[in-house]
């Protein structure tokens, strides 16, 4: 082989390998963690100790906020765990769900009124 194909053959497989890292980067452990809406509309909590989940609609403007935990298994499928709203009464509205270490999952929080959500790092114990 010429050293023009080698030096090719080289880089390929520098950049293949740097996206392969990049693809698979770890989650983020974490402890308790919150994401806010713009405005002071609400936001979504995890809650490390019990794994539950809390969505507060925090600003009476007659839209309701919505919370939704997504999934991304080991092989990179990301997929909807559940929703949760509140909206419309006192509180805020939780769920429990065991986060383990086998996956990673992220957090989106989203105003019923319009607009875009907001998304957290993701994440696992």
């Amino acid at each position: 082989m010429t050293k023009s194909k080698l030096t090719r053959m080289a880089m390929v497989g520098a950049a293949a390998a740097t996206m392969v890292v990049a693809s698979t980067a770890p989650a983020m452990a974490v402890s308790n963690k919150t994401i806010y809406l713009d405005g002071s509309r609400g936001y979504m909590k995890f809650i490390d100790d019990g794994d539950v989940f809390q969505v507060c609609d925090t600003r009476a403007d007659g839209h309701g906020v919505t919370g939704t935990l997504w999934v991304r298994n080991a092989g990179g499928v990301v997929s909807k765990v559940f929703d949760l709203g509140d909206g419309g009464d006192a509180g805020c509205n939780k769920k429990g769900y065991n986060v383990g270490q086998l996956a990673s999952y992220r957090m989106q929080v989203t105003w019923n009124g319009g607009g875009g959500s907001k998304f957290s790092a993701w994440f696992n114990e």
